[in-house]
């Protein structure tokens, strides 16, 4: 048979889309006859398949060989509760982030909420305040929607520079499931909203009483009073019984253990949109409500603190998403945004949603720098590294979509690396 002529694409080896999808990207499969699969080769039947093995669990858990876990930061005796976990998104496939796995922030400390005695309180600016029990809430219709949901701090390492790190330390703060839920503006019709009231106030139940604020026109949108996480319960780390959930903005918003909803004629002004949750220009002023999350890419294999073990073809693959829409394209670069190559976008294109996307590159043994970049439904394109930091500096805390390089150099071995 013919061998198949690699269609280059752009500099430094990208090849071709179309290729993945009739090639073994890696080569790393071997042709074997019968022969060698019979007694006379040596084959031993491995010791998993010699005896039976254990019966059915109460709850599942993933196999012991995989090793994948949260990277959680160690306590701070000065924050109690506080802190944060980070997804491993160079280990994942698909879109969809294992419950187990998605990323968590605190503020005080996971409440342990029994929810027969929590409740949902709808009043201010309404015709007729309502107070909902878990099983109220319960009974009503709900929708299923899979969005992404993001820390507005992730990838500020990027965009300061700081050397070293993986896809995730850098950018674990990210990930995507199917929510469930009852549309906000079904709850909101129920009570009644009156003519002044322009934004609501979302309060949790944890020890920090977390509130946010929320612009009127997002809530009647697209918020959801989410109960169900990729068809369980929602968990105890990410608000169970009940969050409020906010598409496309930054996650903070999106309060867990949800208690309170008041209706308002302004911004409650809690203490995460004023002392946090801003983002402080060169000049030193701030910009607040900066809400929607921007487009944004990241390269999750090959990426940071990997290894190529030798030249030849690689499957280069990653997620993009956008808090303005859905995902209408992909471009990688193997030097360092000289050239751009179309990627293959492997998923559904969902609103506010993680894609994956994939192209082949045929690595040389020499140097190289990865980057990604997307486009969105709205035709924003994201923005370069020097572009964010033209806008806001190195001192914004929140709001990180530059793009992410991952040098390899010639032993293989790939780095963070601030271009």
């Amino acid at each position: 048979m013919k061998k198949q002529a690699l269609e280059k694409v752009a500099g430094n080896g990208l090849i071709n889309r179309r290729h993945l999808l009739g090639m073994g990207i890696t080569g790393m499969g071997m042709a074997v006859s019968n022969s060698v699969l019979g007694a006379d080769a040596g084959l031993e039947i491995p010791t998993w398949s010699r005896f039976p093995g254990p019966g059915p669990s109460a709850y599942g858990e993933p196999s012991r060989h995989t090793g994948l876990q949260r990277m959680a930061a160690p306590p701070n005796p000065t924050y109690p509760g506080g802190g944060i976990s980070r997804t491993p998104l160079q280990h994942l496939q698909g879109i969809i982030t294992p419950n187990s796995l998605h990323f968590e922030r605190h503020h005080a400390g996971v409440p342990d909420i029994d929810p027969a005695g929590h409740k949902l309180v709808i009043n201010g600016l309404v015709r007729q305040p309502l107070v909902f029990d878990y099983n109220d809430l319960l009974r009503y219709p709900m929708v299923s929607k899979v969005y992404f949901i993001e820390c507005s701090g992730n990838g500020r390492s990027n965009t300061q520079g700081v050397p070293g790190g993986t896809a995730q330390s850098i950018h674990g703060l990210l990930s995507c499931s199917e929510w469930t839920g009852i549309p906000l503006s079904t709850l909101l019709d129920e009570a009644g909203v009156l003519p002044a009231a322009t934004w609501i106030a979302a309060v949790g139940a944890d020890a920090a009483s977390m509130g946010r604020s929320v612009p009127m026109e997002k809530a009647l949108d697209d918020v959801l009073v989410a109960l169900f996480q990729n068809g369980e319960p929602v968990r105890p780390e990410q608000g169970y019984p009940l969050r409020l959930f906010v598409p496309g903005w930054e996650g903070n918003i999106s309060v867990k253990w949800l208690t309170q909803i008041k209706l308002t004629n302004g911004p409650a002004q809690f203490r995460d949109e004023t002392s946090k949750y801003t983002d402080t220009l060169p000049d030193r002023s701030s910009r607040q409500f900066t809400f929607p999350m921007e487009t944004k890419s990241l390269i999750t294999s090959p990426s940071g603190e990997m290894t190529l073990p030798r030249a030849g073809l690689y499957k280069i693959t990653g997620i993009a998403w956008s808090g303005s829409g859905s995902i209408s394209g992909v471009e990688v670069s193997a030097d360092g945004g000289r050239t751009w190559a179309e990627a293959l976008i492997e998923s559904e294109r969902w609103d506010k949603a993680l894609a994956r996307f994939s192209i082949p590159w045929q690595w040389d043994g020499g140097e190289a720098i990865l980057q990604s970049r997307a486009t969105d439904s709205a035709g924003n394109v994201q923005l370069t590294r020097e572009a964010v930091i033209a806008d806001r500096g190195t001192n914004a805390f929140y709001h990180n979509p530059g793009i992410q390089s991952w040098a390899v150099n010639s032993a293989g071995e790939i780095s963070n690396i601030a271009v």
